[in-house]
């Protein structure tokens, strides 16, 4: 699948994060060092690898480390608010980051997955008016088909305390498979 060199870079980015950090949790050193890291280098304070999250941090710091600007992409604490900035800009049809219903977009490498959290069940127009709930992202670093079909893996940072691969199931036709347990949001579409 042809990439651009931004998210040739993001998934570069990305998934040399998961090799070096996948077997740490986040109270150690190690780890916990980086993710002090994440939140400087976003511009946000840090106070705690353990009791304050940093999924979205992690977010952040790939996509601005693969080369983005803050115009080009809202550097957020809270997914929720990248995931509202990137689905006005699908309205206002503006920007390089914009959010795509699970139902009408197929996932590319370097879009950015969104689901609910703690058995919340918002939807993409819950989200499109609501930049404060709760709910996590990461970040597609593959597309491939095995023997049970189509299938996405994504990288994210506080997925058991740690950074983690997931795989994730796709239809017959390439669109994410929804789920009864904290069900898909969006997918941010990576137009950089």
């Amino acid at each position: 699948m042809a990439t651009t060199p931004f998210v040739k870079k993001l998934v570069e980015v990305t998934q040399l994060q998961q090799v070096t950090y996948k077997n740490m949790d986040e109270a150690e050193s190690k780890l916990c060092n980086q993710i002090k890291k994440y939140w400087i280098e976003t511009g946000f304070q840090f106070t705690s690898c353990v009791s304050v999250a940093w999924s979205a941090v992690f977010v952040s710091w790939c996509i601005k480390q693969a080369g983005a600007t803050s115009t080009e992409f809202k550097f957020a604490q809270s997914h929720s608010m990248f995931v509202y900035k990137a689905i006005s800009n699908t309205f206002q049809k503006v920007g390089v980051f914009e959010g795509r219903k699970i139902t009408e977009y197929k996932p590319k490498i370097g879009d950015i997955l969104h689901n609910n959290r703690r058995g919340n069940s918002y939807t993409y127009d819950f989200a499109a008016k609501n930049d404060s709930y709760e709910s996590h992202s990461a970040i597609i670093v593959e597309v491939g088909e095995d023997s049970k079909g189509k299938y996405i893996l994504t990288i994210g940072g506080n997925e058991g305390d740690s950074i983690r691969i997931k795989e994730i199931r796709l239809d017959v036709s390439g669109f994410v498979k929804q789920r009864k347990n904290n069900p898909f949001i969006c997918i941010i579409e990576n137009l950089k």
